[in-house]
């Protein structure tokens, strides 16, 4: 009886696991298929790609490794930047917007940017490196500013009648801790800090723009316009929708007539990297890799 137990729970061990493992399986295969879209850009002629960019600004890597794969396409003419976008981490930010400028010199292909929803702070940043940027007269854009948050649990510590043991090498070595007050001296370096980021993301919009900078300061208070206001104050080109921007790329790019869309080929997920790889990150699921509690944001709250 014992050993009749014994087998029947091996055979429910082997039997779950081979399930979970077809189901894995099946899942790897459906993200495959659902991601072959890679032919679109070897084989279309006359092209305008569209990328999307969507959620709070994390990591430039992919949207980098996309750019590299329509800028080494002949095929595509043209890019359309699809932001839907509260902003992100500033030098993310930064890199994808030097990333777009790079992709302009480099292939001399026009880059533009189509306002979705949302496209405000880090995300207005990169749309300001494009040719030309559309917004719906309702979406939100703007936000021009940098922002510094967490939380301080020193009241709770105190409550709960622990005490945190500080080391340091220097004055600043643990400037922002959670579990205390800021010192006036910390207020004024991280005020610094928040000055030099904002200053960085101001002279960029004037730049992009061909704005004077004082004129940017004025609208770059953390405000967010609607599409319609930004184009009255010069922080947009043209109001429009997405194919409306399709087509401003395709005449830019010198395609006659209508052109075929296509779409970089996303990330694909093998089975290997699901049964041994950081699947937080392959799908996504992790909003901030950040190991700090301390954030500088292009980001719009």
């Amino acid at each position: 009886m014992p050993e009749r137990r014994s087998n029947l729970l091996l055979w429910l061990v082997v039997g779950g696991g081979a399930l979970l493992f077809f189901a894995i399986s099946l899942f790897a295969l459906v993200l495959f298929f659902s991601n072959g879209s890679s032919s679109s850009l070897s084989f279309s002629s006359n092209a305008v790609a569209v990328i999307d960019i969507e959620g709070i600004l994390v990591d430039s890597k992919d949207f980098v490794d996309e750019l590299k794969d329509v800028g080494g396409s002949s095929a595509v003419r043209a890019v359309v930047l699809r932001i839907d976008s509260p902003g992100g981490g500033v030098a993310a930010s930064q890199e994808m917007s030097a990333a777009v400028r790079k992709f302009r010199t480099e292939t001399h292909k026009k880059v533009v940017v189509s306002m979705a929803s949302v496209a405000a702070s880090g995300g207005y940043y990169v749309a300001c490196a494009a040719d030309r940027i559309y917004a719906n007269p309702g979406t939100v854009t703007g936000s021009i500013g940098v922002i510094a948050e967490w939380y301080n649990y020193g009241d709770l510590l105190k409550w709960a009648r622990l005490q945190d043991v500080v080391f340091k090498s220097g004055e600043f070595k643990d400037s922002g801790s959670p579990t205390r007050a800021l010192t006036d001296a910390e207020k004024h370096y991280f005020q610094n800090l928040i000055d030099n980021m904002y200053a960085q993301f101001v002279k960029d919009v004037a730049t992009s723009r061909k704005m004077n900078e004082a004129d940017v300061r004025k609208l770059a208070d953390g405000r967010v316009y609607t599409g319609q206001e930004a184009k009255n104050n010069g922080l947009v080109d043209e109001l429009g929708t997405l194919q409306d921007a399709v087509a401003a790329a395709a005449k830019l790019g010198g395609i006659l007539g209508e052109p075929r869309v296509v779409t970089p080929p996303k990330k694909k997920i093998s089975i290997l990297d699901l049964l041994l790889g950081d699947t937080q990150s392959l799908l996504h699921l992790n909003p901030d890799k950040s190991e700090s509690h301390i954030r500088f944001q292009y980001l719009w709250r």
